[in-house]
């Protein structure tokens, strides 16, 4: 079965959008995917708080399936956590606004990705992120990502205990993977 989405599609959308305000590009990133991808986009998503790896952001899903999701992710303010790893799943992201720096196991210096540019998590690798300052990303993840959902709920469930967004979180994503199953995508 092949993948609905292009990593090199979306970063061209991104890219296309970068010179607007967050205001402005988040709905044109919405409205530039769903003409590309007619049908499997969220138009109006609804932005939740998330809370994994140590780090606190919030998310809007534009879409998600059994097998991608391609999402807004960050916050104004700034954090820094793990990014999971994820054996079955890898990660791509292009950072729409801030800066972000990376690092993994064995760096001795972080890596730094600013506006337009972006970073790709391989299967089963991991590292320790930092949004300096706030910074937005779209990402886009392709594998397994049922598998991806204990790393997301993880910290709300055993530190925030904030069931509210627990619930919100799988409702979203359920409902989008219900909405892929009926278009045939899983």
């Amino acid at each position: 079965m092949k993948y609905v989405f292009d990593p090199a599609v979306l970063r061209e959308v991104a890219h296309t959008h970068l010179d607007l305000p967050l205001e402005e590009m988040f709905p044109a990133i919405i409205a530039d995917l769903a003409e590309r991808y007619p049908g499997l986009i969220d138009t109006e998503p609804e932005w939740f708080l998330s809370n994994a790896g140590g780090a606190m952001g919030q998310i809007a899903i534009l879409y998600a399936s059994l097998r991608e999701y391609v999402i807004f992710f960050g916050n104004p303010i700034g954090n820094m956590g793990h990014t999971g790893r994820y054996r079955w799943a890898a990660d791509d992201m292009v950072i729409l606004d801030g800066e972000m720096w990376y690092f993994g196991e064995g760096d001795l210096r972080r890596q730094e990705y600013r506006r337009g540019e972006s970073f790709h998590l391989g299967r089963g690798q991991a590292k320790s992120y930092r949004m300096v300052d706030g910074a937005w990303i779209l990402e886009y993840a392709r594998g397994g990502i049922p598998t991806m959902l204990p790393f997301g709920v993880a910290d709300t469930i055993f530190s925030t205990l904030d069931f509210t967004t627990l619930i919100r979180t799988l409702r979203i994503y359920g409902r989008n993977v219900l909405r892929a199953a009926q278009r045939g995508r899983f």
